[in-house]
């Protein structure tokens, strides 16, 4: 959230008479507001139609080959990771286990939920879908680059270099973490998202194949390929920025749970 400036006052001499003047600070724009279907729920970003190019032709063998996808219908997905606070809510009505996951000691509250499975991530979405009556699902892989990438071409959403103090990673700044941050922290891309490039790994949709060859080109899900292992994306504190750009992708095993990686949701629109 921004804070409140106050317009502070320029004295002007004239005549020998002190004259003050208002004059105030230029306005900051205000967070944009997403949809909420219950107070407790993940806000969330409409993200419109389109094609994109998901993946890459280069020397990242696991982006390769590049593929054209067509995006046909609007989406809402989260424009925030996931927080303890939203897994509180699942855990108090009893539908989320029967113990809080790890936060690491670094805190709960705002902070992304960490050290859920794949399948406890599903069970989380199971449950929201059940107390809204929308479909919350976790996005496809092809969803959560299109979405990250807000139209942009480089390798981040804000361009083809890292930057300082843009994301959380091993070398997005002069002082690291070394662990995860609120889930507002640093700007959103322009479609409201924040924090796609570093904080967390984010589990999504996908069965894991080692590369694009095969993959669907209108925005589904890819459930053939090693299903035990579940394709990640965006990188986390502990990696580098390489991990972050918004065509990177890689898998872990679903029943894994670990301090750097936790979900982002996806609700169908009609």
């Amino acid at each position: 959230m921004y804070k409140k400036i106050l317009p502070f006052v320029v004295i002007a001499l004239f005549s020998g008479c002190a004259v003050a003047e208002i004059v105030a600070p230029e306005p900051k724009p205000a967070r944009y507001a997403g949809i909420k279907d219950c107070d407790t729920c993940p806000e969330l970003a409409i993200i419109p139609p389109g094609d994109f190019t998901m993946g890459t032709d280069g020397k990242h063998k696991y982006e390769r080959p590049s593929v054209q996808v067509r995006i046909d219908k609007a989406f809402a997905i989260g424009m925030f990771e996931v927080t303890f606070d939203e897994w509180q809510a699942c855990f108090d009505a009893g539908a989320c286990g029967d113990k809080m996951p790890d936060d690491h000691d670094w805190g709960r509250g705002n902070r992304p939920v960490i050290n859920i499975t794949w399948a406890q991530a599903n069970g989380y979405l199971a449950w929201i879908s059940e107390k809204t009556g929308k479909t919350y699902r976790l996005p496809t892989e092809a969803e959560w680059e299109y979405a990250a990438k807000a139209g942009s071409i480089t390798e981040y959403w804000w361009g083809d270099d890292i930057g300082s103090e843009q994301a959380n990673c091993r070398n997005c700044a002069p002082l690291i973490s070394h662990q995860s941050l609120p889930v507002d922290s640093f700007k959103p891309n322009a479609w409201g998202l924040y924090n796609v490039h570093g904080n967390v790994w984010e589990w999504v949709a996908d069965c894991w194949n080692a590369d694009h060859k095969q993959a669907t080109t209108d925005g589904t899900a890819r459930l053939t390929g090693d299903c035990r292992q579940r394709v990640m994306r965006s990188g986390s504190w502990y990696y580098f920025s390489k991990n972050l750009r918004s065509a990177w992708r890689f898998k872990n095993d679903g029943r894994v749970k670990s301090y750097g990686i936790g979900f982002r949701v996806l609700r169908e629109l009609p």
